[in-house]
């Protein structure tokens, strides 16, 4: 049963405790990324048949099986697919920008430049569950960035992929892709083998063999992040209906048994409300047993003094999901400070961004929400300034830089502006 805890100093310690994840897998993940370094599409193929049970299908999935797989989505589905792929790419085409230039100063020229990664790799994982939605919030902010090669990884069970990961990928704009999985997968897209040329990125979720092998290739390719366990913190007034709360944290306690669900709240007797409406609820959930691990080693209650308390205890969290089921949420947004996403009012459930609204729900973890972003167009484009000084605007500010440079003890950084202005 989750436990209920009244917000003090010497409670911190419990509320701010977090599930990690597997440690040891380090070793493990090491051998794989230098069998796959060395060998190529032969390791990757023995640990697709070893841990997916491939049977020796080959890695590379073709147009007709894709072509093949959307035509067996139903209708229905598809038709949802399409919806939230348009409202996630409206979403981000807010986020796309252009470079600068600012010619502010006669003779100075000064600018940026945006342009989009060459090669970007797309982790969708395969164990117990599928996510298509995860394929659309990776490849779409990809290909608005102008990415012009999008390449997706997953695990296929039996060599097969679900028609629905296929579709969604077909519809994000996905242009390779391949059947594996684990940190396998990530070692094919940072080293490149015969079959799957190297990005340049790798982006998406997976288990802690995944985020071990992103953290190990890491400064080969770049990543986005480390994820870890999924995260939701509700706050809530006393106004909030207990089903609905305790709906909304098994909407993530459900992912994994590491994964968090946290509520703050003034109102004790909503805190005992939920806390048996979540008994309630999880013997009726098919995965049952992750949610209720999930809930009786890492859930919380936790009864805070007033909305602006909770509100700073959840900046202290900075949890992945952050709902304000609040009367009037719009009060306290403005003093919310780290969080990956924020849900706002009694109608904005978590599960709404994860699918359908728009915002992306690939989330800083275990705090990290402190000092990262979701991800977003920005994450798939590289940067680089320019500048330009004719020789009368040099000679300007040429005594500044040599006596910044003289200062610093670099006699040649001021020797290479003062060269260009002595005379033969």
């Amino acid at each position: 049963m989750i436990r209920i805890l009244s917000y003090s100093e010497s409670m911190r310690e419990e509320i701010f405790a977090r599930a990690t994840m597997e440690s040891n897998v380090s070793e493990v993940v090491s051998d794989i990324l230098a069998d796959v370094r060395q060998n190529g599409d032969k390791a990757v193929l023995a640990y697709s048949d070893c841990f997916d049970g491939a049977n020796g299908a080959p890695l590379k999935v073709t147009k007709a099986e894709i072509a093949k797989a959307v035509a067996g989505v139903d209708k229905a589905f598809m038709g949802v697919l399409q919806r939230a792929a348009e409202n996630i790419r409206a979403f981000h085409a807010h986020q796309v920008r252009s470079g600068f230039v600012v010619s502010e100063q006669e003779g100075v020229l000064l600018g940026q430049k945006v342009l989009p990664l060459g090669a970007v790799g797309l982790y969708v994982p395969g164990g117990t569950a599928s996510y298509p939605s995860s394929v659309l919030m990776n490849a779409i902010p990809a290909k608005l960035a102008g990415v012009e090669r999008v390449v997706m990884v997953t695990p296929a069970k039996g060599g097969v992929i679900p028609r629905e990961i296929l579709a969604a990928a077909q519809l994000g704009g996905v242009d390779e892709i391949y059947r594996v999985g684990g940190a396998q997968a990530i070692g094919a897209l940072a080293y490149g083998t015969e079959t799957i040329r190297r990005v340049d990125k790798i982006v998406g979720p997976g288990n802690a063999f995944v985020a071990e092998a992103k953290r190990q290739v890491s400064g080969l390719v770049d990543i986005d992040m480390i994820a870890g366990p999924s995260e939701i913190l509700i706050v809530a007034d006393e106004g909030c209906d207990p089903v609905w709360v305790a709906a909304d944290m098994l909407s993530q306690a459900e992912h994994d048994k590491n994964a968090s669900a946290v509520l703050i709240t003034v109102s004790q007797k909503l805190a005992k409300r939920v806390q048996a409406e979540l008994e309630r609820q999880i013997p009726l959930l098919p995965r049952a047993d992750i949610a209720r691990a999930s809930i009786d080693n890492n859930g919380k209650i936790v009864v805070s003094t007033n909305i602006a308390q909770a509100i700073d205890i959840a900046n202290d969290l900075a949890p992945e999901h952050l709902e304000l089921c609040l009367d009037a949420p719009f009060d306290y947004l403005d003093r919310v400070r780290c969080a990956g996403s924020v849900f706002l009012g009694k109608y904005a459930p978590e599960a709404l961004g994860d699918y359908f609204a728009g915002p992306n729900h690939v989330l800083p973890t275990s705090g990290t929400a402190r000092f990262s972003s979701p991800l977003s167009v920005d994450d798939f484009v590289k940067k680089y300034s320019f500048t330009y000084y004719t020789a009368s605007a040099l000679a300007k500010v040429q005594q500044d830089i040599q006596a910044f440079a003289m200062r610093e003890g670099l006699d040649a950084h001021a020797r290479s502006v003062a060269v260009r202005f002595e005379e033969e």
